[in-house]
């Protein structure tokens, strides 16, 4: 009886794990699924000036066998992904991690975290590049099938990206249970293919042996040197094995890696190459050209659907990462949508949807051709490869406690080939490499001047700022007239009276019979137990100070902490006879020490226009009361 119990068990997390597995194909492989479309492609591309040859096709083949199995499976899938914080991943919580390692505010601690939102930062120019290139890229197969639809490309590519973002609003929740399906169909194709070619020139499988790659580029030197910046487009997508991790474990990401995203990859990349041999003709879309004809335009539509899904993962993880840089307080606040009741992470941001929408309309329409963005994509992913290197180093030494010589090897290892691939995509910047470097840049100085300001703000406010102990203690020896009701004052800083009870006080000359100060705090871990969220402290008089805990990936809900504090506190809220108080600030630039005036007026602009924190707190609007004030900074 027992045995049985027990197997059932077995077999119900079996079919979990292998739910889970396939979920994980879906949404964190779809970006390194679809580059075997133009990775090829690339790396024989006429500017390289690479003669086509045998031995050529040998020597590439060898380079992307290598650099997939060193960069993703070693690097990636043995170590990254050992450096998660509490269960997540990503540039943003490998930053947090290392940043433990610190002293705040120390200069090693600022340059940690901008190396970390530097990181971030290049992450949307992937989320950029990611769906034009790939849509492009598989549209493109319909030159192949039929030649006289070459000049639908183009409208088909912007049709199907302008649709792709018009259904985020509803959430992933729906389609998202194909995505998984559609991928393993996708992956399984690419290896059936590359199976069905490698039969034409089973002489390719000795590309397995890494002497192909090193005298490829001991024999071509610089022109192999250039054909690295396209070698690492096999790479695209690695870090979303990292930045996924808190959706679906290591496990799972493990597995589905190891036994069917990199067997089928390698093998319809060898397959290719059988085909080029066999075929040398075939190099002006090494993709499409190893198909049977018959299969071409299914293979287009497969394609089209699996990159519509490597698309949808990145536009998810740009949503995921801005809403951690805005509890991180790197973005101002913006509308945050929850498009599941089930689901915390799926989330929709309105505001980064349509200007993400317009981007990749612009790029399409500028680039025109795969091609041609190929260049602009190495970079996004080659900068955000060696800083997550970096990092990963910071957190080996001072996290984990390796030894120092252990580090440096390891760490030594994994930089030259990083940087290897870097150099060899800054070589293009003229080609379109600048593009990514533009967005990552502009929206790097945009995150510092809103993290440097609030920091000016926070600091003026303090200084400016009256000791709250004693000044209830006055308060209470001689009180104002007290009236029904619970007051609940947010304030960002606990130390100090909020600027909202003084105004109060001086305009209404009463106190409520309850008040309570809430100070909501983020911090550096993704989720914090309910059990540690809150803590109070009474101040006297019915007076109390509330601090309540959120984790980056949380919703800072005001009815949350509520409920909780009548659950551990037993102080009921009932929200008809409960007011929030609010201070609404307006940052005034001035020749004050700080930034300079015009990133300060940037600054007081931003600042202005980001969401209300009665929306963001999620506050019923009809209990809210906001009080002016200005701030010189």
């Amino acid at each position: 009886m027992g045995s049985s119990h027990t197997n059932s068990g077995l077999s119900l997390r079996s079919t979990k794990f292998h739910l889970i597995t396939l979920a994980a194909l879906g949404v964190v492989f779809g970006d390194i699924g679809t580059s075997p479309l133009y990775a090829l492609k690339e790396c024989f591309s006429p500017d390289h000036g690479i003669a086509f040859s045998p031995g050529a096709v040998l020597g590439i083949i060898s380079m992307l066998f290598w650099s997939i199995s060193i960069v993703v499976t070693i690097k990636y899938v043995m170590f990254v992904l050992r450096a998660d914080n509490n269960g997540e991943g990503g540039v943003l919580a490998l930053m947090a991690l290392s940043l433990r390692s610190a002293i705040s505010g120390s200069p090693r601690a600022k340059l940690l975290m901008m190396l970390g939102v530097f990181g971030a930062c290049m992450f949307y120019g992937d989320v950029v590049i990611t769906p034009a290139i790939s849509v492009l890229s598989a549209v493109e197969g319909l030159e192949i099938a039929a030649p006289s639809t070459a000049h639908a490309v183009i409208p088909l590519t912007l049709a199907i990206v302008v649709v792709l973002f018009l259904i985020q609003r509803h959430g992933t929740s729906v389609v998202g249970r194909f995505f998984g399906p559609v991928m393993f169909l996708w992956f399984l194709s690419l290896a059936l293919l590359g199976l069905y070619n490698i039969v034409k020139a089973p002489e390719v499988l000795v590309a397995i042996n890494p002497y192909y790659a090193v005298h490829f580029m001991a024999e071509h030197s610089l022109q192999a040197f250039i054909v690295l910046g396209s070698v690492v487009l096999v790479l695209t997508g690695a870090e979303a094995l990292y930045a996924d991790m808190g959706h679906f474990g290591i496990k799972p990401i493990r597995y589905a890696w190891l036994f069917t995203v990199m067997p089928s990859l390698l093998i319809n990349y060898f397959g290719q190459g059988a085909n080029l041999i066999a075929n040398p003709k075939a190099i002006t879309n090494p993709f499409y050209l190893m198909i049977p004809e018959p299969l071409v335009l299914p293979m287009v539509v497969l394609a089209t659907c699996a990159t519509v899904i490597a698309s949808q993962a990145v536009i998810s993880g740009a949503f995921s990462l801005t809403s951690q840089a805005i509890l991180l307080g790197f973005v101002p606040r913006m509308r945050i949508l929850h498009t599941s009741e089930d689901e915390q992470g799926q989330i929709y941001i309105p505001l980064i949807n349509w200007m993400l929408l317009v981007v990749v309309v612009a790029v399409v329409l500028a680039f025109k051709k795969s091609d041609n963005l190929a260049a602009a994509y190495g970079v996004a992913v080659t900068t955000t490869m060696v800083i997550t290197t970096m990092l990963l180093g910071v957190v080996m030494r001072h996290i984990w406690k390796w030894r120092m010589p252990a580090v440096v090897v390891a760490i030594g290892c994994f930089l030259v080939v990083d940087v290897a691939f870097f150099a060899a995509n800054l070589l293009k910047l003229t080609e379109g490499g600048w593009f990514p470097l533009v967005i990552g840049g502009a929206a790097f100085f945009l995150l510092m001047t809103w993290y440097s300001g609030r920091m000016l703000l926070r600091m003026r406010i303090k200084d400016d700022g009256i000791p709250i102990e004693p000044f209830i203690e006055g308060l209470l020896a001689h009180p104002p007239h007290r009236v029904g009701g619970t007051a609940v004052f947010m304030t960002g800083n606990i130390a100090t009276v909020p600027v909202a009870l003084l105004h109060n006080l001086k305009h209404n000359r009463i106190l409520h019979e309850r008040v309570f100060f809430l100070k909501i705090s983020i911090w550096d871990v993704p989720y914090v137990a309910d059990s540690e969220r809150l803590t109070m402290k009474e101040l006297g008089g019915d007076v109390y100070l509330l601090r309540a805990a959120f984790g980056f990936k949380e919703a800072p809900e005001v009815q949350k902490v509520m409920t909780l504090t009548e659950q551990q506190f037993g102080h009921h809220f009932d929200l008809m006879d409960t007011s929030f108080f609010l201070a609404r600030d307006t940052v005034v630039p001035s020749k004050l020490l700080g930034m300079s005036l015009w990133r300060e007026r940037l600054f007081a602009w931003m600042y202005q226009n980001g969401a209300k924190p009665s929306d963001f707190f999620h506050i019923p609007a009809n209990r809210v009361v906001e009080l002016g004030t200005k701030v010189e900074i």
